[in-house]
């Protein structure tokens, strides 16, 4: 997931929404659709209106877009009735706000008033042209009209059946998640637990000949104490929160959490590192600074998954790459871990092979124990995933 910054997407689209109907406004006036006094103000009223329920929908909720939406169309209906001459012409600045409202009525609004106002902005949108009779040019452009309102309703329709299935598939990953996550609290406590049985009985068996040795290993049970508690906690909070983003690749193979590991098992990650195709270049290599063996096994859990989490970006997303580094850096109370190639990328297959909820996921994973993600380009090239994790107390 390759992102950068700009502005923001919504502000964008609605200030090119503002400037359109600004200028078909422009043009209105300026071939005198609103210049005859007895139908010219009401057509100026219903274009008004609808721009005005446009430019505010983001505002609105599901209930509250189709009621403004329909009063829209109503007044446009209503206007369509009362005058029986084409003193003017019909204008371009009202059917463009309708047709906008009419596709985020179909994507936004509840499905009951969906059903009751998505055909009275149709009728809006074609009847105006043959409110004069049925002429050549009105059944002409109501028919265009008619066209492109439905092509509007199926766009809206698209739009909210895309959501709906994403929002599914959410939901299901969170379920598959969270349920990893239950297990994963099983293993951290059974393991912080062990080791305290462990500590207390070899306590006990020194404490009559060597009395001295009994403070320390107190201390360390204590600690591994403090350990199980801080995992259970961040685990917990994560199964609590109802909001909590799903992880993983849409068909929720992604959301299945690494199993506990230490260093090992990311050297084994590295030693066992092909690229797409095999083949004797490309290969991986891991470099280590500082004491790795004392790590808890929650960062060592994360650091895994972040270096499997990485490599498989790059076996799905990098091109032309000779080389993959992976660097385990300790210093002080925070690890660093980050993996670089020097490739090019490739979106189209990313893309194609699913992606798109693995950096989401790993970054969840890597908050919950108090660490930071970092993605984006090299500066040598290629791409880089840099992951820092506390240590200890600092977790």
């Amino acid at each position: 997931m390759r992102s950068r910054r700009g502005p923001r997407p919504r502000a964008v689209v609605w200030s090119v929404v503002a400037a359109l109907l600004l200028a078909l406004g422009l043009l209105d006036h300026r071939y005198g659709t609103f210049h005859d006094a007895a139908v010219g103000g009401l057509e100026l009223g219903c274009a008004l209106l609808a721009v005005a329920v446009l430019l505010l929908s983001p505002r609105l909720g599901p209930r509250a877009l189709p009621a403004s939406a329909g009063a829209a169309a109503v007044a446009s209906l209503g206007t369509t009735a009362a005058f029986q001459a084409p003193a003017d012409p019909y204008g371009a600045t009202e059917p463009a706000a309708l047709l906008g409202l009419l596709t985020l009525v179909a994507w936004r609004a509840a499905p009951g008033w969906t059903a009751v106002t998505a055909p009275a902005l149709i009728a809006a949108v074609v009847l105006r042209p043959l409110a004069a009779g049925v002429k050549e040019t009105g059944v002409a452009a109501a028919f265009f009209l008619a066209l492109v309102a439905t092509a509007a309703l199926g766009a809206g329709l698209t739009v909210r059946v895309v959501a709906a299935d994403r929002r599914r598939r959410e939901a299901t990953v969170r379920l598959e998640q969270r349920a990893e996550f239950a297990r994963d609290l099983h293993d951290f406590v059974a393991h912080h637990v062990t080791g305290i049985v462990v500590q207390a009985q070899g306590a006990r068996a020194v404490a009559a000949g060597k009395p001295h040795l009994v403070p320390p290993a107190l201390e360390r049970i204590e600690q591994a104490g403090a350990e199980a508690l801080r995992s259970m906690r961040a685990m917990v909070g994560m199964l609590r929160d109802a909001d909590a983003d799903p992880a993983g690749s849409p068909d929720g193979a992604g959301a299945v959490l690494a199993p506990l590991a230490g260093i090992e098992g990311v050297r084994s990650l590295v030693e066992g590192f092909a690229p797409v195709g095999g083949g004797g270049c490309g290969r991986a290599r891991l470099r280590t600074e500082g004491v790795l063996e004392d790590l808890p096994v929650e960062v060592t859990t994360t650091v895994h998954r972040v270096v499997m989490e990485a490599l498989t970006n790059v076996r799905r997303h990098a091109r032309d790459f000779t080389e993959v580094e992976v660097r385990l850096i300790r210093s002080g109370d925070r690890i660093t871990v980050e993996v670089s190639d020097d490739g090019r990328s490739r979106p189209a297959l990313g893309r194609a092979l699913g992606g798109g909820f693995g950096l989401r996921g790993l970054t969840e994973r890597v908050n919950m124990i108090g660490g930071t993600v970092q993605a984006g380009p090299g500066a040598s090239g290629g791409w880089s995933i840099r992951a820092t994790l506390p240590v200890g107390g600092a977790a």
